[in-house]
């Protein structure tokens, strides 16, 4: 186990690491966001990101899947390596990678398309279907993964936006998940959503890790201890520890992270 006062990167044993970030700077401009991230993310569990506001665990969710990109004057130092291949060596082609890692917003963020459409979206213009027939049935398999096909299945012309918050959130999630990625990100997805479709959402979580690896960003550490297997705690642009959600949210390594967890700050 890691000492007092040190960073923690886990995996447990016999577990592959899925996602393996290594000595990861992150800089907007001349601030530094991210300081000497190394964090490994096992194959097919749930790890939840928590810690204050602006203390990195977005920004370093973002770099999973290069969505940081886009935004001008940013830069990254160090490695993260997918499936043991650095996703940020030259001619990485990006459009594969964001198809592997898939990626679900705070705010649910449907196109202002029919249900069907907003699923067959990546589909289509990845020309991953060779048939209607086909589509038609990616289409459903993703709706049934998200938990929506059942409510949505006898409407899937009318508007992705007639539907509740709720529904759209798990839209976007068969969005994402229609294009067969291996790697959820989810950055507070349940962060707008009334109790019950919060519920609906955690479920969901637990039930996708079956067949996916999945990376959440929750400022609901409560949520953290029903949803994940691991809890990465940042502060500060540093990764202070890792460690089962369990030993996390009852016996942590860090006194930092206990006096977070306990609200003594934060």
């Amino acid at each position: 186990m890691p000492e007092r006062g040190t960073a923690a990167s886990a995996t447990p044993p016999g577990a592959a690491a899925k996602i393996a970030a290594t000595d990861l700077n992150f800089f907007y401009g001349k601030t530094q966001a991210l300081h000497g991230i190394s964090l490994q993310v096992p194959e097919r569990i749930v790890m939840a990101f928590i810690g204050p506001s602006g203390c990195g665990k977005s920004t370093f969710l973002r770099t999973l899947n290069r969505m940081n990109d886009v935004i001008p004057g940013t830069r990254v130092e160090g490695e993260i390596l997918i499936d043991d291949r650095n996703i940020y060596e030259p001619g990485t082609d990006v459009v594969d990678l964001r198809r592997k890692v898939g990626m679900v917003f705070q705010k649910s963020n449907p196109f202002p398309k029919s249900i069907f459409d907003n699923v067959a979206y990546g589909l289509r213009i990845n020309r991953l279907t060779s048939s209607k027939v086909e589509l038609e049935e990616r289409v459903e398999q993703a709706l049934g993964d998200a938990a929506l096909w059942a409510e949505v299945k006898d409407r899937l012309k009318s508007s992705a936006l007639s539907l509740s918050g709720g529904q759209q959130q798990r839209l976007c999630i068969a969005r994402a998940l229609a294009v067969r990625p291996e790697v959820v990100l989810m950055d507070e997805p349940a962060s707008a959503l009334d109790p019950v479709a919060t519920h609906k959402i955690e479920e969901l979580i637990v039930e996708l890790k079956k067949q996916y690896t999945i990376v959440i960003v929750t400022h609901n550490m409560q949520q953290a201890a029903r949803v994940s297997d691991t809890t990465a705690f940042f502060l500060l642009g540093k990764l202070i520890e890792v460690n089962s959600t369990e030993k996390m949210f009852t016996n942590p390594n860090e006194k930092l992270t206990e006096d977070y967890i306990t609200g003594r700050f934060g």
